[in-house]
């Protein structure tokens, strides 16, 4: 299973086809455009989701609300193209200078030297985030298959700028409720506000802040992803498909960093019996052991840097005049990070699905659940079920 997107920025749309999905899943548009509402409403975003109402059209690969098995072909119209035509237009002539002045921690001076293009716009609209709402569609597609098997991911904000989201003993669905109505996506109420003061302050400096965020998966049996070759390591793909989210610049598996800070005995996650079944004492690993799933829960950390289109320039370089000039502003976010969390979601749950099905392949969803029954037996026998 894999899938493609393309679009820019500011053009007409964004489209993005699936190849691989099986056939005979029944597909809700309304979740779909759930999960697009939820990356649009988050708090600190910009001027631009007053005029965007990201919804998506299935153009192919379904037929009476179930899918064929035949690749999907999903588009989002960009509703602000009508004023950027002049801008974007794809064979019309361009009328609009070309921007010459990259921002600092952008992709504009190393897109316009690898591609090399005279205007920084040719690489920002592709590498603008505004890409990630396609994937956002994407991954409900996933997240539609991954509920067939009672899989289901969570996603919160851990920190932004220097305030933490702490809290202890909440059950999955208490953390679930409390994002859910959260344009954080926070779960302690008792600092929600004080983050919000934060965001507002950075916006009237004319400022960018970031943050750190965490998903959860839940359900996935033990012996998704492989140890055998180094591409097929569910950790690796994991920590690349979170990683390709512009602004995150760092990834966590578990608890990475607090194990590099202590004893084996201390955080190996022994094994227990508890009512006849074997489980973990703990979890550091975050539900991957050698690149495999271990049947715990999957536990990622990213690490989200803030946004490189300032109010408040930054000194640049002018690639034309040949000399040091503010760099350029474009309308922009203040804080990513509530939004990133839906995104990452939506990776996460692709590579699980797309690991899945590798593991218990077929073309139509009987054949899957069939294959996924007979291996939940054969757990059974090997883990579950308690000796004579």
């Amino acid at each position: 299973m894999r899938f493609l997107t393309a679009g820019e920025s500011h053009g007409p749309c964004l489209t993005a086809i699936i190849e691989g999905f099986p056939a005979g899943i029944k597909i809700s548009i309304d979740e779909i455009n759930k999960e697009l509402e939820k990356r649009q409403r988050t708090y600190g975003r910009g001027e631009r989701m007053k005029i965007e109402k990201d919804e998506v059209e299935i153009l192919s690969g379904v037929r009476g609300g179930y899918t064929l098995g035949s690749p999907i072909t999903l588009r989002i119209i960009n509703k602000d193209w009508e004023n950027w035509k002049k801008v974007m237009g794809t064979i019309e002539e361009i009328i609009a200078d070309p921007i010459t002045t990259p921002r600092p921690g952008h992709a504009d001076l190393a897109g316009a030297l690898k591609y090399y293009s005279e205007d920084i716009r040719n690489v920002l609209e592709r590498a603008s985030a505004r890409e990630t709402a396609i994937r956002v569609a994407v991954g409900a597609f996933a997240k539609i298959l991954l509920k067939e098997f009672n899989i289901e991911t969570l996603s919160y904000t851990e920190s932004i700028g220097g305030i933490e989201d702490k809290f202890e003993d909440l059950s999955w669905y208490e953390i679930k409720e409390r994002v859910e109505r959260s344009s954080l996506r926070w779960v302690d109420k008792k600092t929600e506000k004080e983050v919000e003061i934060l965001i507002n302050k950075i916006r009237d400096e004319g400022d960018t802040i970031g943050g750190t965020f965490v998903v959860l998966v839940r359900n996935v049996p033990p012996g998704i992803g492989s140890y055998v070759h180094w591409d097929r390591r569910l950790d690796g793909l994991l920590a690349q498909a979170i990683i390709s989210i512009p602004s995150v610049k760092g990834v966590e598996i578990g608890e990475a960093f607090l194990m590099s800070r202590k004893k084996g005995s201390e955080v190996l996650d022994s094994f227990i019996e508890e009512n006849g079944k074997i489980r973990r004492k703990t979890n550091y690993m975050g539900g991957i052991e050698g690149g495999v799933s271990n049947g715990e829960d999957i536990f990622i950390r990213g690490i989200v840097k803030p946004i490189p289109t300032l109010r408040r320039p930054l000194l640049s370089f002018d690639l034309k005049e040949k000399k040091i000039k503010e760099s350029f502003y474009e309308r922009s976010d203040i804080c990513v990070v509530p939004a990133i969390c839906i995104i990452a979601e939506s990776m996460v749950s692709w590579i699980i699905a797309s690991e899945f099905l590798k593991k218990f392949s077929g073309d139509h969803i009987y054949e899957i659940k069939r294959n996924y029954e007979n291996y939940k037996r054969y757990l059974e026998e090997r883990l579950w079920k308690k000796s004579e």
